[in-house]
């Protein structure tokens, strides 16, 4: 679904916004380095010029309309600046899905954003398929790049690729793989998928994490996802080389449906608090 990797040869463009007038509600049309047009939000949050920016990173099939998404964003607003954001295929964003692979370059171009709006600290929460997509970023823009994130907080997402071990799962790859379930995806889910595999095949999720070194990670996962078992979050959490948060939350399904205004709460109280532990390798 790629003509390369997804990582930090090229920038993304993102409008020039000074930090003075940065402190209102904002919509904007940000562009990607591979050029695909990638619709964003932006809520300035209760806080000063200092604050945390979280940006948040849906699941497949999501966008920054979704009322769900849109739930979530108004509990992490309550505490911080909030980024939300719609992945190629998905919403008005321009392009097509890779399930996660050309993501990477959607969340970088989100996060630029929240650093041209004046935010020195900036922490990436995905789930599902955007929580594979924060590890992978994290792995490929450290350092003192204006895309990279001074944490991270994966929810419900997979540790590795082409899944198959339960029936969400094996739905889901049909939809991913064959034409029919494609126009089932543009039709009826409102997602525009690649009709491409993946070449070459991206990073996994898990092999992603050893390579964020000390940034901050912390691993959300439910008890009763039906999508992912606790052998997805347990192997993420164990391949961090400076350890990570691992929360198994008891009852919880999957991904944004299933996380409480309590537990995107705890999240929130997480995130504007974990950057003072943050380094860049």
């Amino acid at each position: 679904m790629s003509s390369g990797p997804a990582g930090q040869a090229a920038r993304s463009s993102v409008p020039p916004i000074t930090p003075a007038s940065s402190r209102v509600p904002r919509r904007a049309m940000l562009r990607t380095p591979d050029g695909v047009a990638v619709d964003a939000a932006y809520d300035p949050g209760p806080g000063g010029a200092d604050e945390v920016a979280i940006v948040v990173a849906h699941g497949f099939t999501g966008d920054l309309a979704r009322p769900h998404v849109r739930r979530i964003a108004g509990v992490f607003a309550l505490r911080a600046a909030v980024i939300t954001f719609s992945f190629r295929g998905h919403g008005a964003s321009g392009g097509h899905s890779t399930v996660g692979d050309r993501e990477v370059l959607d969340l970088a171009a989100a996060v630029e954003w929240a650093r041209s709006l004046g935010h020195a600290r900036v922490v990436t929460v995905g789930f599902s398929m955007g929580g594979s997509v924060v590890l992978r970023h994290a792995a490929s823009h450290r350092g003192r790049t204006e895309a990279r994130t001074d944490a991270v907080v994966a929810v419900s997402a997979p540790a590795r690729w082409y899944y198959r071990g339960t029936a969400p799962m094996r739905r889901l790859h049909w939809v991913v793989t064959r034409p029919a379930g494609r126009a089932l995806g543009r039709l009826g889910l409102r997602t525009r998928i690649h009709p491409h595999e993946w070449d070459p095949v991206p990073l996994s999720p898990v092999e992603s994490v050893p390579l964020i070194g000390a940034t901050p990670l912390l691993v959300v996962h439910g008890t009763r996802d039906p999508y992912f078992p606790l052998d997805h979050p347990r192997t993420l959490a164990a391949a961090a080389p400076h350890g990570a948060e691992l929360w198994l939350e008891e009852g919880m399904g999957h991904a944004e449906h299933a996380v409480s205004d309590e537990l995107a709460g705890r999240i929130a109280a997480w995130a504007t608090a974990s950057w003072t532990s943050a380094t860049a390798d």
